[in-house]
């Protein structure tokens, strides 16, 4: 038996101290630091739990020994998820999904492991087994793949996974799970650390992936010590408003794949349904037209996406005029109205101007700056911009059109979609032919503002 050790750490971001201080000098908040026993004894290894005597040792290779066969990835029955994970689930790997409260993190998991044809393994430590056999039933009720286990004990956990074997195993969520080695309540960092520290040994040592959520704090970060996403292999972020029936998964890390890729879904009554076609949700279907309202082409990951950039350009009734944008980089907006009225003349330093990127996503993308003056242009002048136009293109600080990238799927998007005429940059190198879609290249402000309004 070692001697106990104690230490202080932050509840709110993981920092850790020697002793007890009213503030963290991290995060500044107050009265936020516990001691907590970081060791109550001999630390043993996770198949302790099970079978005392399989240790394992592993030695080096040269890096031409190693088996360089194609890495075999697990269909998760789910495209959305595959695309955003880069083809599917390593095995071994160890996944963080994080999200706010309500937003559907469990309803994906507990979907995604009914559709799963592995044996699968779902351990909640939140919900009941009936509470989950009513979800369930809801959402797909056929499966004889899914265990569920109601536990919170580590141990108790490798026993069952060891007596099951399943070939996936689902934790709902990390923050509940405690282990007898450290002597603190659940949820605080020593305990999310060392269970999560537990998992990912068992994983990588048995070839099972697990999955974890977890949950975020208040600024939208996921709840423990950073260390906890450091540790992992994958996180995901599930994004949405709960009044709005649209939610995105994004991948902040990936160490399989690409973070760019974006998976969107659509919430009913009986779970999430993929959207394989978001550009049909991002843009409005109306009958006339509108002015203020523009089409930009961007890209997510390798998918190309049709959305709707919608301005508004009123005077100002106070002295400072207001600079409000929603799901646009507000200095960039600024950026833009000052090319406008330096380079074309348009005067709007005394005007109100409002943008918004509808469909509730953000985009980081330079390629809509031309929709974003074009439905600015369009509202000032009251003058609509052609429904079936659209729009592909950056802004550079001396008003000149810039080239984007990969312009020709762009093209074919807005093609497959229905468009007439797409404005891209005269110096954009164009390979695709016969194209039904009329190409307009434009090299500076002053022509497009000539072919909308001229």
């Amino acid at each position: 038996m070692s001697k106990i050790k104690t230490t202080f750490f932050c509840q709110n971001c993981g920092a850790q101290y020697s002793k007890w201080q009213g503030q963290c000098n991290s995060c500044k908040e107050w009265n936020t630091i516990a001691e907590e026993i970081i060791q109550k004894e001999d630390k043993k290894d996770w198949r302790s739990a099970v079978s005392p005597d399989s240790k394992r040792v592993s030695k080096p290779l040269l890096i031409h020994e190693i088996d360089s066969a194609e890495e075999i990835r697990l269909d998760t029955r789910d495209g959305e998820l595959n695309r955003v994970l880069g083809g599917g689930i390593v095995p071994g790997s160890l996944i963080l999904l994080g999200g706010e409260p309500g937003i559907g993190k469990s309803t994906l998991l507990l979907q995604i492991s009914l559709k799963l044809p592995y044996k699968t393994l779902y351990v909640s430590g939140e919900e009941s087994q009936k509470q989950i056999k009513m979800r369930a039933e809801r959402i797909n009720p056929l499966n004889d793949n899914c265990y569920i286990l109601t536990e919170t004990k580590t141990q108790n956990i490798f026993k069952q996974i060891e007596a099951i074997e399943p070939e996936i195993v689902i934790i709902d969520s990390i923050q509940t799970l405690h282990t007898d080695y450290i002597e603190s309540s659940a949820g605080s960092i020593s305990q999310i650390r060392e269970t999560t520290a537990e998992l990912i040994k068992f994983a990588k040592e048995s070839n099972v992936p697990v999955i974890l959520i977890g949950h975020i704090t208040k600024d939208g970060n996921i709840a423990g010590p950073k260390i906890l996403e450091h540790m992992v292999d994958t996180v995901l972020q599930f994004e949405g408003d709960r009044n709005h029936i649209y939610r995105i998964l994004r991948s902040l890390k990936n160490r399989f794949g690409s973070t760019a890729e974006l998976g969107i879904y659509e919430m009913q009554g009986t779970g999430l349904r993929e959207v394989s076609n978001p550009s049909e949700i991002l843009i409005s279907h109306k009958e006339e037209e509108l002015s203020g309202t523009a089409i930009a082409t961007t890209l997510e990951g390798m998918r190309p996406l049709m959305i709707e950039i919608q301005a508004l350009v009123s005077t100002a009734v106070y002295g400072t005029p207001q600079r409000s944008t929603t799901g646009y980089n507000a200095k960039r907006l600024n950026m833009i109205l000052a090319v406008l009225e330096k380079r074309a003349g348009f005067r709007l330093g005394a005007k109100d101007v409002f943008l918004n990127v509808t469909g509730g996503i953000s985009v980081d993308d330079p390629a809509i700056d031309l929709a974003v003056v074009a439905s600015i242009l369009s509202s000032n002048e009251d003058i609509p911009v052609g429904k079936d136009f659209c729009f592909a293109g950056e802004v550079g600080l001396s008003g000149e059109i810039r080239p984007v990238n990969r312009v020709d799927q762009r093209i074919q998007e807005a093609e497959k979609l229905g468009f007439s005429t797409i404005f891209v940059s005269k110096y954009n190198k164009i390979t695709l032919k016969n194209t039904f879609i009329k190409i307009r290249l434009v090299s500076k402000i002053e022509d497009v503002v000539s072919e909308l309004f001229g």
